[in-house]
């Protein structure tokens, strides 16, 4: 059966990543970016710091002010160690299935059906965050309107209303001069240095808020915050489960774990690259919640760099806050390539399933993946009213089932033999915690969105 057997040949040369390290280097003059010889420790830890460190640290504030600060902070370090178990099964089934990609490993376990549905997750799920950044990015360069409010982007501050201080035009202006040469890209880990620069503005705004808080509470300006939730009603409570979306969308790197081992030089490494980058992660989502709640309380933002437009009550106001949303914007804009690597290659694997080359070596093939899925993001980030919203989607849904109960499937389903009791728990709690605050979050965003608003 030549035909079968041919499909079977390109199934697996698909599931290599786009420039596989064990493939023929022969021809190397005709391989892209060729003479690389392994990606760094440092540079695998900037890189998956980068895929965390996303959006979803501009809504962990605004938990903290539905959960209260002592739940809310307990709950984000959980997730983060749920996340590096999740992350820690994916390594180990990897090695025992000798899958190099995470649509492989799931496809080892449960067929091209399986295979298919975690490339739809991934695919909605990045396409969700990458939405978000762009959200962000509008928010902070041409305003935004929350709570009837309107708060002033700084193109629109410095300059004023104009046909190109618009979201649209600045958008698209920052698609063409910044997005498409960073997505271009070949190699994830070519974009280890501007990695390295967006989790160096992640930290600075992590530094500047907590300056700003600190100072405030010198001078006493600063209320004590709400430790715990406030629940005065039906609404009030289901409220409390709209965010688990943003909780599990602010750890998800799942999708990159892959693409960042295949191209380690020594991949042994590959677990204390994640633990190092969850510990980095988690440091700066705790300190970014703790002093942006803090600091603003209950006038907290659904993205808090919405906060940043006002006055702070301290000197320099208005410059600290141009300084805090232009380098968190810089930081986005950074991030997005790192989140669009993945999902532009697991896209071409559910298009282009039997494609004999990768899509790194079929220029026509690259470019046409790209120019829709940039055009699909741009659209969706005219439209899409605001971050909680997207988060909510992407969140209860695809990003639960990408960071849980994939991992934690593969790993009850164990076809290698190689589950411990540990991982038996481990799976079974993580399945149970994902499904049902899943259902109860998608309902809660239901309830929310019809009797509350």
């Amino acid at each position: 059966m030549p035909f079968a057997g041919d499909r079977k040949h390109r199934r697996n040369l698909r599931s290599t990543p786009l420039l596989p390290h064990n493939l023929p280097n022969n021809n190397n003059q005709h391989l892209p970016e060729s003479g690389f010889s392994g990606a760094s420790f440092s540079g695998a830890v900037f890189n998956l710091s980068t895929t965390i460190v996303g959006a979803g640290i501009m809504a962990l504030p605004a938990t903290l002010k539905q959960l209260g600060m002592i739940p809310g902070l307990i709950v984000i370090v959980l997730v983060g160690i749920l996340t590096e178990s999740s992350i820690d099964m994916i390594l180990r089934f990897s090695r025992a299935s000798k899958s190099n990609s995470y649509s492989g490993l799931v496809g080892d376990a449960f067929g091209g059906a399986g295979r298919t549905m975690l490339q739809v997750g991934i695919i909605v799920n990045n396409v969700g965050l990458l939405v978000v950044y762009m959200i962000i990015i509008g928010d902070v360069l041409s305003g935004t309107w929350s709570e009837g409010e309107h708060h002033l982007g700084v193109m629109q501050e410095w300059f004023g209303h104009h046909w190109w201080t618009t979201r649209s035009v600045l958008l698209l202006l920052t698609t063409l001069l910044v997005f498409c040469p960073l997505i271009s890209f070949k190699r994830v880990d070519s974009l280890r240095y501007t990695s390295a620069v967006s989790v160096g503005l992640a930290v600075v705004f992590v530094v500047i808020t907590a300056g700003v808080t600190v100072t405030k509470l010198i001078n006493g300006s600063i209320a004590m915050p709400r430790l715990q939730p406030e629940v005065v009603d039906q609404a009030s409570f289901w409220k409390l489960f709209t965010t688990v979306p943003i909780l599990v969308t602010a750890y998800i790197c799942h999708h990159n774990v892959h693409p960042i081992d295949n191209e380690l030089k020594d991949p042994t490494q590959m677990k204390h690259i994640v633990r190092t980058s969850i510990l980095l992660c988690s440091s700066v989502y705790v300190a970014t919640s703790f002093f942006g709640f803090l600091l603003f309380g209950d006038h907290t933002q659904d993205d808090v760099l919405a906060n940043f437009d006002g006055d702070l009550g301290i000197a320099y106001s208005s410059l600290i806050n141009d300084v805090v949303r232009i380098s968190y914007c810089l930081h986005l804009m950074l991030v997005f390539p790192i989140v669009f690597f993945s999902l532009r290659l697991n896209l071409d694997g559910l298009i282009f399933p039997y494609a004999i080359q990768p899509i790194g070596f079929d220029n026509r093939r690259f470019l046409m993946v790209t120019s829709f899925l940039m055009s699909l993001i741009y659209v969706a980030a005219n439209f899409v009213p605001s971050i909680w919203d997207a988060f909510q989607f992407t969140g209860a849904t695809a990003t639960v089932s990408v960071g849980f109960i994939f991992p934690a499937a593969v790993a009850l389903r164990d076809s290698h033999g190689i589950s411990s009791k540990k991982d038996r728990v481990v799976s079974w709690l993580m399945l149970i915690l994902a499904v049902s605050s899943s259902m109860v979050a998608i309902c809660s965003d239901i309830y929310s969105f019809f009797f509350i608003r």
